[in-house]
């Protein structure tokens, strides 16, 4: 029974991971997420259904459009597996619990907001305002400590990146502040300490990479969303354990 589960959520997931693909896209520059349908950005052809199955139609066609022959972004079949691959890694740690569907909530909205951050160096409010009411109830409908654990978390997320925003002249957006302030309030404050040292690390080491490479230039800003997020959801998974290793190497 669990691999049928584990391969439906996965499933789900990937269904899910191409309309966030649309979310990410067309919100931030204020479309509708059903009209038009979605189309080649080439040719201007409706896509079908066989040209929209998550993954494995971009497979099929090579990642070319079936009409003109003109390539689609990698970005569309990259985060329609990424997002079936965090439903079950969710379902996979926590089963059939409030902490998973918590976690798959979560991890829709750091797709989403990975997607529109890297698109358009834009975290949508509309979309945090979407996802905050869920998460929060979800949060206090499945707590594992106290409220104030949670209420600290979300003042040390917004209040800390506030600070680098204020510092920085700019260097971060009040985005970012918006949305490390809901992911700290989901974590808790130890979690989200964990979650800002892992983003500012991963952030490093790739903006580092990419300045080598020459990617990007020296000052050319970058976004910060993605790593929140990717940072956020290793500690959602990992944290309890991750800080309890830590602290028993150094007690």
């Amino acid at each position: 029974m669990t691999i049928f589960i584990a391969i439906y959520i996965t499933v789900i997931g990937l269904l899910f991971g191409s309309f966030f693909n649309v979310v990410g896209l067309r919100v931030p520059v204020g479309e509708s997420v059903v009209h038009p349908p979605s189309r080649c950005g080439s040719c201007g052809t409706r896509l079908g259904a066989k040209d929209m199955i998550p993954v494995l139609s971009y497979m099929f066609s090579r990642g070319t459009c079936r009409h003109c022959g003109v390539g689609f972004s990698p970005v569309y079949p990259l985060f329609e597996a990424v997002t079936g691959l965090l439903f079950l890694w969710m379902y996979l740690r926590f089963g059939l619990t409030g902490a998973a569907v918590l976690g798959i909530v979560l991890a829709s909205l750091c797709v989403i907001v990975t997607v529109a951050d890297l698109k358009y160096m834009r975290i949508p409010n509309k979309v945090l305002l979407f996802f905050a009411p869920i998460l929060i109830a979800l949060r206090f409908a499945f707590m594992d400590a106290a409220w104030w654990h949670y209420v600290l978390g979300g003042i040390f997320g917004g209040g800390l990146i506030l600070l680098v925003v204020l510092l920085s002249k700019g260097g971060m957006g009040m985005g970012d502040v918006k949305l490390f302030a809901l992911c700290g309030l989901i974590l808790g404050i130890g979690p989200a300490i964990l979650a800002f040292m892992l983003a500012c690390a991963f952030g490093t080491v790739v903006g580092v990479m990419l300045i080598v490479f020459k990617i990007v230039q020296r000052k050319q800003p970058v976004p910060f969303g993605p790593w929140l997020a990717l940072g956020t959801l290793i500690a959602y998974l990992y944290g309890t354990q991750i800080i309890g290793g830590y602290l028993s190497l150094i007690g």
